[in-house]
């Protein structure tokens, strides 16, 4: 099999050359390792030439446009699978050799589970619980897994029906090519979830939990008006594209991202996207989601 390693990057040099040296270090090697450098003005490119890694500079079009590209250029150079991660993670040495097998001809992608650095007993992402149609339940005593070993409990053969994309995930191009390439137009958020969906009209989409992808705790990276605004507004499109009982997902989504920005910028920061100066930002992203509206906004690019 014929796997390229393809990161995403922007502004994140550092974590970059990090993540560079693990996949140099992969037990199983990568064939071809390529980054995709979204517009990035921190030195990344003088970096890479130095290490004589492969890239591909692009003006800033969001992770949703750098996956697109990474997955194109996998297409176009005959790869058999990419592996897809962004800058600020790392895989554990084993991991390409331990998705690699399970990566088989009916087999969308398998992916790594996303495990704290600080803490690899739990999830950055933490994993939902699944419904019949392998969608995250709305209603549940437990609609989060957030440990190691309690997904351990409920993955009887080693691998779990969902997947966090992205974040060391093994794209068979055999499913690229029948279900097309990631929507560059989400730009940021969503892009994901959408992907996903989507590979699984292909074949099965699964987490491999012996293999591990190490990653920082965003719990407390605050949010920007940008953040607020993309994750919103395309959530509110994939409720109303993929899932059940959207209405009800659509409140508990702004609930959510109104948590959150309380959580991680403030109270009174939050207080503002309801009823102060930034509250455009937030009703804006509401309108154009429930309208559907894909695509960049140039206002909040």
């Amino acid at each position: 099999m014929k796997v390229l390693a393809a990161v995403v990057t922007h502004d994140r040099k550092a974590l970059l050359s990090r993540c560079l040296d693990h996949l140099l270090g992969q037990s199983r090697k990568p064939d071809q390792i390529l980054v995709i450098n979204n517009g990035s003005t921190d030195g990344t490119g003088e970096m890479l030439q130095q290490r004589g890694i492969g890239s591909i500079t692009q003006p800033n079009v969001g992770s949703a446009g750098g996956w697109a590209r990474a997955i194109q250029y996998a297409l176009d150079e005959g790869f058999d699978a990419v592996w897809l991660m962004d800058d600020d993670g790392f895989p554990e040495r084993q991991a390409l050799a331990t998705l690699v097998p399970c990566l088989a001809d009916d087999v969308a992608c398998v992916s790594s589970i996303v495990v704290r650095e600080d803490d690899p007993a739990k999830f950055v992402f933490p994993f939902p619980m699944l419904n019949s149609r392998r969608l995250p339940v709305l209603f549940a005593t437990k609609r989060k897994v957030a440990a190691v070993n309690e997904l351990q409990a409920l993955a009887g053969d080693g691998t779990y029906d969902f997947a966090h994309l992205f974040n060391g995930a093994l794209v068979n191009i055999r499913a690229a090519r029948a279900v097309g390439n990631v929507n560059a137009d989400f730009f940021m958020y969503g892009d994901e979830v959408d992907y996903l969906i989507r590979l699984r009209k292909f074949g099965a989409v699964r987490s491999v939990l012996n293999a591990l992808h190490y990653h920082p705790d965003v719990t407390t990276r605050p949010y920007t008006p940008k953040s607020i605004y993309y994750y919103l507004k395309n959530t509110l499109i994939l409720n109303r594209r993929y899932f059940d009982q959207f209405v009800l997902r659509d409140v508990a989504t702004i609930a959510v991202v109104l948590w959150r920005t309380s959580r991680r910028n403030g109270f009174l920061t939050a207080l503002k996207y309801i009823a102060g100066g930034s509250n455009r930002v937030l009703y804006r992203a509401i309108a154009r989601g429930w309208a559907g509206a894909v695509g960049r906004d140039h206002e909040y690019s």
